[in-house]
């Protein structure tokens, strides 16, 4: 399986590369080329890993990539997505952009992964280590399993860091934000809630 990897350049989400680590036949992107190029890609890959900071919009682009706006996975990007399967898209509110555009994969909401969004959210009296450990679980996690088929995955990848989340509030608040995807046949994702 050849395995594309988005992951814009960012040492705030250095510690996602641990994902895709171990995996073989893969091409990392972290920046530098455009939207043509990146599409090309995507659709030369059977499986595409798109990791860092985002929105519901879509992977920020955070300036490593030349002349595509604010967003190096949008919209744009969908139609070549849709005939992919094993897709992960991991960064904050993923699941809605998978949602409104009719993808399938492993996804996530809103994803705590830094101390100001841990405040934002209302932790503001913890150990911040905490934040690090979650991010350092999680990633390790996913990438035990991520050569599984999606289900698998998922169930354990939930599994797994729920064992972890029992100790960690900052776990237990991304686990419940941790989705599978499928689409149906009226093109509607099914959202499958972790918890």
């Amino acid at each position: 399986m050849k395995n594309l990897i988005v992951h814009p350049k960012d040492p705030t989400t250095s510690f996602l590369s641990q994902i895709y680590a171990s995996l073989t036949n893969k091409t990392i992107v972290r920046g530098g080329i455009t939207k043509s190029e990146l599409r090309e890609l995507i659709e030369s890959h059977d499986r595409v890993l798109m990791l860092g900071h985002g929105s519901p919009y879509g992977l920020l682009n955070l300036g490593q990539f030349p002349d595509v706006g604010l967003y190096i996975i949008d919209e744009s990007m969908v139609i070549p997505l849709r005939s992919k399967t094993g897709n992960v898209f991991i960064w904050c509110y993923a699941d809605q952009f998978v949602q409104r555009h009719g993808l399938s994969g492993l996804c996530t909401g809103m994803f705590i992964s830094e101390v100001g969004e841990a405040i934002y959210y209302g932790f503001n009296n913890m150990d911040w280590d905490l934040i690090n450990q979650s991010d350092e679980g999680f990633a390790r996690i996913i990438a035990k399993y991520l050569n599984e088929p999606m289900e698998t995955l998922y169930q354990k990848s939930v599994y797994e860091y729920e064992l972890f989340a029992r100790t960690n509030p900052i776990a237990r608040f991304n686990l419940a934000r941790l989705y599978l995807t499928c689409s149906g046949t009226n093109k509607n994702p099914i959202k499958v809630v972790a918890i």
